[in-house]
């Protein structure tokens, strides 16, 4: 048998091959766009390209490059979409004069002014672009779940299966062990809805197989018909002729050796839970184009229907999601919107915090996070799970009520059980294992920045670390990028003991801005930590640090804007709606398209943040934005190489 299985996974290399990134296409051409890009060079070449000699070369050009950021390449190719995230990193660092760093020349209002208004209007110039198409394995988790909706089986029998890579994308190669293990499950699988022979069939056995076959029937026949229900299911849109015909040789293989239908059928539905179209998510065929180049395609409803549910559920499309699929209308936008919003609202949309969410906030780290046992003995996996779901419940509560994204932020209830509530000092009015709402009336308490899970997530495992927060801040909340430190900075516990050893937590960790490669980045992410510092490695309120010296709470951020505690800060950081709300949508859109976003992605996240800030800044507003946006219901491919491979 092994050599049908050898020729089901023959389509793996090909459907690799086919989806794999294709060239950029053209730029644009028309007159309009051909006159902005030539303004935009010559506005380059006279005030941006002396801006950058003038300010930045110097330390970020050649041999040199301060912060791991190098211009050398960008400048001979300005324009180019590859490097408007570079660009507009710089941008944001030139508007809040955090570059040129304190201690070098620096430029006036206007040319700051005039780099900014540039980088603003080159990415507009991108060709209207939504990407390659990622190809990616289903993840454990989503494995599982789909095995559970096919087969009404526990998704933990997916349990044993490895970890997947996250980054850009998922991982698409299949080892000679991992195929064993899914060669494994599927054993498991069957064992469980398929009887032995001669017992009565289950339940699910005659859902999948249909009624036993009456004498002299056709078996071919019948095993064609189960293998097209079947496939169209587990592949989640219609299979092809070949694709049947590939699932009825493995019946007949099974069956040639004298097995019964129903042994046959048990094999057949092996091969399917084995095969790439069962495994891998791909686009649907590509559409034709007269260009017969590279070329932007519309996603087929089927992959419409996948792209979403997995994206909101960690599972295969449901029956309403796959009917509107059949029809050809979930690529309405309205109608997609309405699914999007129809899928929130269900209990399985817990999937979308378990996989965007905990990542995005950092607490699915808290499990396997050491802490120190004897400072910290509270942290046992009850304490833990409860973090988790305080994050979890904080997040479904924002996104299903459909609340303003600021609440991520001001808050002020949330969720604790007996376990939790003692970091709050709220165990005389929270007991019990279950956790539920509560009010808070302490302004320092409320949102995420706050939220026990996500502070132990950003200590230390002994203490807390005012870096780590402060960096945890401007880049998960607030978008901004914060460049490695250097190599030759020690951290705090080699500094001299003898000259540190009247010095609080604090004022050990503003010794590094005396370095001035480190200065400029700790200027704005120091006090951010610092305005942190009395909740103590799990959360809990303290006045007093590691150390025994007070807690200095004070801070002052770029623009002038001071605060005194946690609540004040706060209330700085939610000032800053409209950067944590593009910061939000950039990295749900790079979660729900498994891949970094660049080029035309940053104009499509512009078009998004004001449209949400239209509408109040709400919830939904964002995910279904996200979800019926140009890159996610388009792909870019290359009509001639995919038709010349499909031949």
């Amino acid at each position: 048998m092994t050599r049908f299985f050898k020729l089901l996974w023959l389509p793996l290399v090909c459907v690799i091959e086919l989806y794999a990134p294709a060239a950029r296409g053209a730029e644009l051409d028309d007159a309009a766009a051909a006159a902005a890009r030539t303004q935009a060079l010559k506005v380059y070449k006279d005030q941006v390209a002396p801006f950058m000699a003038n300010y930045c070369t110097a330390c970020h050009s050649g041999n040199k490059q301060k912060g791991g950021v190098t211009f050398q390449s960008v400048l001979k190719n300005p324009d180019s979409p590859s490097f408007l995230l570079l660009w507009k990193r710089a941008a944001t660092q030139i508007n809040t004069h955090e570059m040129p760093p304190e201690g070098e020349k620096q430029p006036t209002d206007k040319e700051r002014k005039a780099v900014t208004e540039w980088v603003a209007g080159i990415k507009r110039l991108s060709r209207k672009d939504p990407g390659v198409f990622v190809i990616r394995r289903l993840n454990r988790v989503e494995y599982g779940n789909t095995l559970r909706d096919l087969f009404g089986v526990d998704p933990q029998i997916a349990r044993e299966l490895p970890d997947e890579v996250f980054g850009a994308g998922f991982t698409n190669s299949l080892s000679p062990t991992l195929m064993d293990q899914y060669l494994a499950v599927a054993n498991d699988v069957l064992s469980r809805v398929v009887a032995s022979p001669g017992s009565p069939p289950t339940a699910m056995q005659q859902k999948l197989f249909g009624p036993d076959l009456a004498p002299g029937a056709d078996r071919k026949a019948a095993a064609r018909k189960v293998a097209r229900s079947i496939a169209r299911q587990a592949y989640r849109r219609p299979a092809s002729e070949g694709e049947v015909d590939v699932l009825v040789r493995v019946y007949a293989l099974a069956a040639d050796q004298g097995k019964s239908h129903a042994e046959s059928l048990r094999l057949m539905v092996k091969a399917v839970l084995v095969s790439p179209q069962f495994l891998f998510i791909t686009p649907g065929p590509a559409a034709q184009s007269p260009t017969g180049g590279g070329d932007i395609v519309p996603l087929d409803d089927y992959q419409l229907a996948s792209r979403l549910s997995y994206l909101l559920w960690a599972t295969m499309p449901d029956a309403e999601l796959s009917a509107l699929a059949d029809a050809g209308k979930l690529r309405d936008p309205k109608v997609l919107a309405a699914q999007a919003k129809r899928l929130i609202a269900d209990p399985r949309s817990r999937a979308f915090f378990d996989g965007f969410g905990a990542q995005w906030l950092g607490v699915d780290k808290l499990a396997g996070k050491a802490f120190d046992t004897e400072k910290f003995p509270q942290m046992t996996a009850a304490l833990r799970s409860a973090m988790y779901d305080e994050a979890r419940l904080m997040f479904e509560s924002i996104l299903r009520d459909n609340k303003s994204l600021g609440s991520f932020i001001e808050s002020d209830y949330t969720f604790l059980n007996g376990t939790l509530a003692p970091l709050y000092g709220m165990q005389a009015k929270v007991r019990g294992p279950e956790m539920r709402k509560v009010t808070l009336t302490d302004a320092n308490r409320g949102g995420i920045l706050t939220m026990p899970g996500v502070l132990a997530t950003s200590s230390f495992p002994n203490r807390t670390s005012a870096v780590n927060r402060g960096v945890w801040v401007l880049e998960q909340v607030l978008g901004e990028h914060v460049p490695p430190p250097p190599a030759n900075v020690p951290p705090l516990e080699k500094q001299d003991k003898k000259k540190v050893a009247t010095l609080t937590l604090r004022q050990r960790t503003e010794l590094h801005r005396v370095n001035p490669a480190c200065a400029n980045c700790h200027k704005v992410l120091d006090p951010i930590g610092f305005g942190l510092e009395n909740f103590d490695a799990i959360g809990r309120w303290r006045d007093r640090d590691e150390s025994g010296g007070p807690i200095d709470a004070t801070g002052e951020l770029p623009g002038n804007r001071h605060f005194k505690t946690p609540a004040e800060l706060k209330r700085i950081i939610a000032g800053r709606k409209a950067d944590f709300s593009r910061n939000l949508t950039s990295k749900m859109m790079a979660y729900a398209l498994c891949r970094q976003l660049e080029g035309y992605d940053d104009v499509v996240i512009d078009q998004l943040a004001d449209t949400i800030a239209g509408d109040g800044y709400r919830m939904q507003t964002l995910v279904v934005g996200v979800v019926t946006s140009y890159p996610f219901m388009h792909r870019r491919v290359n009509i001639q190489q995919e038709a010349s491979r499909a031949k």
